[in-house]
């Protein structure tokens, strides 16, 4: 038949919506024509897809070829059409037969010699592939893991001919499944880390109820060792969210096999753009915030950051997601993350010492780089010191992540038991349900907010850090040592 008629999907931020490619031969001068909101990487499978159709022993028609890409309003980027189109043409040009194409879609960019090359958001595909119940054929490289998604049936084939053969019946592709999981993702230890209790104690907190947390301390105390060993004392991710990470990363091209189930640690440089951490670009791609979604987002000398980049992290904090507009399209992606920070405490960083020789107005122009909104959106605030070499050396090593991850584990059961969700997300409602501290307690609060002239919003952060040292320290009631303690994390940076 001179039309063939095969399925396809895009990436439209965390979406992968169906793409009809229809593929006509008609007579005329040769030509090969792609229409469909095609963009450059779409438009150049005209030469790979020529190539690779001749290379593997087939004719290139010389005939009018027209390719659509339905829906025509649906941007389509990157290589990933290149199967389909070659197969549309073989079809459409009789040099194969094929029945139950309804039950497919593909995916897959071509080398000039015919081998099927990986393509960025095979998860989401997947995804969408499996609730459509149909056979999802990919590139061998992508198959480990476009399989992690339950109930899909992945076929992995290595080139053309391959898919070619199978549809033709004449040797057909195994089902791939997905390779084990990883029993004990592997992270630094806390252990590593010796002395800085306080600190250690404000991480297992942050850990508890899903806080965010800003270290402040001279250079080389351990503010970074601190950070890279908080995914270790978080508990494992759950089968719902280890996919949904999985899947932010691979529409970005950064998620592999090796990496299922682990909570991505991102530590971006402070030079990082507005863009880079957000999200952005002509066709939107997730930033960092969305690329540590289920995980940690750690930034290092947080003043250094530009101030336009810190405040955009303002709303993504609050609300667990971020949303990219453009003329063309509007694209929401996920971001709900641990924001752990850390920063000098002058701009040498060595302030109350000898050798520092910062001024006051240099102190209060760095310092005043954190705005009082984001500040206001960080829930614990925590020195942490230095230590002489001497009595570094005399010091045991710290209590081990695994026995950290256990305590936070059993407090946020508690979470789970009472309100179904992590002390960070509590609605004003819920924290006056849930978080109310005792006689003493409240007392205690309302003296240090008027004190400390706390917002609405650093109120109620207080209260959900306290309902976090008591779930941590497997206490029901909220009272004076925890209000005490929540208090002294939101100390003012001044």
């Amino acid at each position: 038949m001179a039309l063939a008629i095969l399925r396809s999907r895009a990436l439209a931020g965390m979406a992968a919506p169906e793409v009809i490619v229809e593929v006509h031969l008609a007579n005329g001068l040769p030509a090969f024509t792609l229409v469909g909101l095609p963009d450059t990487e779409v438009k150049e499978a005209r030469d790979r897809v020529r190539a690779a159709i001749q290379n593997a022993r087939f004719e290139f028609p010389a005939r009018r070829i027209t390719v659509n890409l339905a829906p025509a309003d649906l941007p389509k980027e990157s290589g990933r059409f290149d199967l389909p189109i070659a197969l549309g043409i073989l079809l459409a040009s009789g040099q194969i037969t094929a029945a139950g194409m309804a039950d497919y879609e593909f995916a897959g960019e071509l080398s000039l010699g015919g081998a099927l090359r990986p393509v960025n958001g095979m998860l989401a595909m997947s995804i969408q592939a499996a609730r459509s119940g149909r056979s999802l054929v990919v590139p061998r490289m992508n198959a480990d893991e476009a399989a992690l998604v339950a109930d899909a049936r992945i076929l992995a084939a290595d080139s053309l001919l391959d898919v070619c053969a199978h549809l033709t019946g004449r040797e057909s592709l195994r089902p791939h499944h997905a390779p084990a999981d990883a029993a004990n993702p592997s992270y630094p230890d806390l252990a590593d880390v010796k002395g800085q209790e306080q600190a250690r104690r404000a991480l297992a907190v942050a850990a508890a109820g899903g806080h965010s947390m800003l270290m402040i301390g001279p250079p080389g105390t351990g503010k970074s060792m601190l950070a890279a060993r908080f995914p270790g004392i978080l508990p494992p991710l759950r089968d719902a969210e280890a996919l949904e990470s999985a899947a932010v990363r691979s529409t970005a091209g950064q998620f592999s096999a090796a990496d299922w189930r682990l909570r991505p640690f991102r530590a971006p440089h402070h030079t990082a753009s507005a863009a880079a951490i957000v999200g952005g670009g002509a066709l939107p791609r997730p930033g960092e915030i969305s690329l540590a979604h289920h995980g940690v987002l750690f930034l290092d000398e947080l003043p250094e950051f530009e101030r336009r980049t810190l405040e955009a992290l303002r709303e993504p904090l609050e609300t667990g997601q971020v949303t990219i507009s453009r003329a063309a399209q509007r694209l929401d992606f996920p971001a709900r993350f641990q924001l752990l920070a850390a920063m000098n405490p002058c701009p040498c960083g060595y302030l109350g010492q000898a050798r520092c020789r910062c001024t006051p107005d240099q102190i209060a122009r760095y310092r005043a780089r954190l705005s009082g909104p984001l500040l206001d959106r960080i829930d614990l605030i925590v020195e942490v010191g230095a230590l002489a070499p001497n009595e570094l050396e005399r010091l045991a090593p710290g209590e081990p992540s695994s026995a950290v991850a256990e305590r936070v584990a059993r407090a946020r059961t508690r979470q789970e038991l009472r309100q179904h969700k992590l002390n960070c997300a509590l609605s004003p409602s819920e924290v006056d349900q849930y978080c109310r501290p005792d006689e003493s307690g409240l007392a205690l609060l309302r003296a240090a907010s008027t004190r400390l002239s706390l917002s609405a919003r650093a109120y109620h952060r207080i209260l959900r850090v306290a309902r976090s040292i008591a779930d941590l320290d497997e206490q029901d009631r909220i009272g004076p040592e925890q209000i005490a303690e929540a208090v002294q994390y939101r100390r003012a940076l001044g």
